[in-house]
């Protein structure tokens, strides 16, 4: 997991954590940092999660050609953060290397495969941000 000079740890976030987005406030106070906005390469499929309050997208890795690339934020958190971050993560959740458009690899959010059986693909939308808009 890179980690930079200074100590911190990146994750990759793809749906409620995302700026602006309900579950934000949870990076925020763990005094997490954004460092950049990215994109995933293209060996993902992101769905939409049925019961999930406040609604959250599932990041699932697959064969190349087969997926797409998605629009994901990477935060910054201490070690300490990041272990108090990661112990919260509620199941179908978890915490996987995510392999960037450029070639960059860190710990972020994906799913466990039984969850998304009931989910609707919205891989298509490139984003959480851009499904989310759409629903409105």
């Amino acid at each position: 997991m890179p980690i930079d000079e200074a100590g911190l740890i990146d994750i990759v976030v793809v749906g409620a954590d995302l700026s602006g987005m309900p579950l934000n406030t949870q990076l925020l106070a763990l005094n997490g940092r954004l460092l950049r906005k990215a994109r995933t390469s293209d060996c993902y499929r992101l769905y939409a999660l049925p019961g999930q309050i406040p609604p959250k997208p599932g990041l699932m890795r697959v064969a190349e050609a087969i997926g797409g690339q998605i629009e994901v934020e990477i935060w910054q958190l201490t070690p300490a953060a990041f272990g108090q971050f990661v112990a919260a993560i509620p199941s179908p959740l978890c915490i996987g290397t995510i392999v960037l458009s450029d070639g960059v690899s860190a710990k972020g959010f994906l799913v466990e495969a039984a969850a998304i059986a009931d989910a609707v693909d919205i891989t298509q939308y490139g984003g959480w941000r851009n499904y989310m808009a759409d629903r409105q």
